[in-house]
């Protein structure tokens, strides 16, 4: 068709746009629809369960292999037998090594000793001298560190709700750590060990968060496990005389804390890292205290006090301020 000097091409049809959301106007088909906003996948929901439960279950396992093994060799023991098995699955499934060139391998390295080797050193040394709850419990401080650094070396951005989850989850801790200053001093120390393991934890996500995210999982792992187990090798070397009784209950531990927790757990967390913030990524170790308290009233007979509940809860409350998520900004 000729319209003066312009020429209009009627065969081509243009969409319609409807009046209402998913309708046709005036029986119109509709040519194109915006996306339907697509469900999490099932592993993105269920892990941060599945991360609670097992970093919960490290404390149970830890209690009844060191009544068998000194603290620091447990540790090494456990990094190293991750870092043999992740290095023959890096040559079983024939993985470059490529994305850990340049400065990366070191940036994991770092991270992986922070995280893994002064994270766990520290805790596990604490729990000969305090209750696994308590030790767990003040091992959530780790978001409150986490966000505060986070925002300041990562450009991440809190509301306000966030920021008074993790400040009422500081508080329930310090009516728990503050108890425990002034009724036993060796719980005390160990409280104040497990916090030398929150300030590994901090230093290591947020290191990780900054420098190895775009390396893929199978490589970080591999090289951050490698590095923790030499740190706690030599710790163990150097600041205590190494023993081991290997009975059942000896063995177990050590198979339960390697498979399920430093590998199944970690690879959990940094999932969950890799997909948030890295505030919101720990603020999963908030759910921690009360599930490994639970857990030790059950298998070891720990009953915890009154106080330690209500630091518990509060704790629990801070949880769930940092973790919840805005209907209007989730994607």
């Amino acid at each position: 068709m000729r319209v003066g000097t312009r020429f209009v091409n009627t065969s081509v049809r243009r969409p319609v746009p409807p009046a209402v959301p998913g309708f046709a106007e005036h029986g119109q088909p509709r040519y194109a629809e915006e996306p339907l906003p697509r469900a999490k996948p099932i592993l993105q929901r269920l892990a941060p369960f599945l991360f609670v439960l097992l970093w919960s279950s490290s404390f149970i396992a830890a209690k009844e292999g060191l009544r068998h093994l000194t603290p620091l060799l447990f540790v090494a023991i456990r990094l190293a037998g991750c870092a043999v098995i992740l290095t023959a699955l890096m040559v079983i499934l024939r993985r470059s090594w490529q994305p850990l060139n340049r400065w990366r391998w070191l940036h994991c390295a770092i991270a992986g000793a922070l995280l893994n080797a002064v994270g766990l050193m520290a805790p596990h040394v604490g729990l000969l001298l305090a209750p696994a709850g308590q030790i767990a419990l003040v091992q959530s401080l780790t978001p409150l560190l986490t966000a505060a650094l986070g925002v300041v070396l990562l450009h991440e951005h809190l509301r306000p709700r966030q920021w008074f989850g993790l400040l009422l989850g500081m508080a329930g801790v310090g009516l728990v750590v503050g108890h425990a200053a002034f009724e036993n001093a060796a719980r005390f120390d160990g409280l104040v060990l497990a916090f030398v393991g929150v300030l590994g934890l901090v230093a290591g996500t947020l290191h990780f968060g900054r420098f190895c995210r775009d390396v893929p999982l199978l490589q970080s792992a591999t090289a951050q496990f490698i590095s923790a187990a030499i740190v706690s090798a030599l710790g163990a070397w150097v600041l205590e005389t190494p023993h081991a009784d290997w009975t059942p209950g000896a063995v177990g531990a050590v198979v339960w804390n390697t498979l399920l927790v430093s590998l199944g757990g970690m690879a959990l967390y940094f999932y969950i890292l890799a997909r948030g913030t890295a505030a919101r990524a720990s603020a999963n170790f908030y759910l921690v205290p009360g599930t490994a308290a639970l857990l030790a009233w059950v298998f070891l007979g720990e009953q915890p006090s009154v106080l330690a509940i209500i630091g518990l809860l509060v704790a629990s409350a801070g949880c769930w301020l940092v973790s919840a998520v805005n209907k209007k900004a989730a994607v």
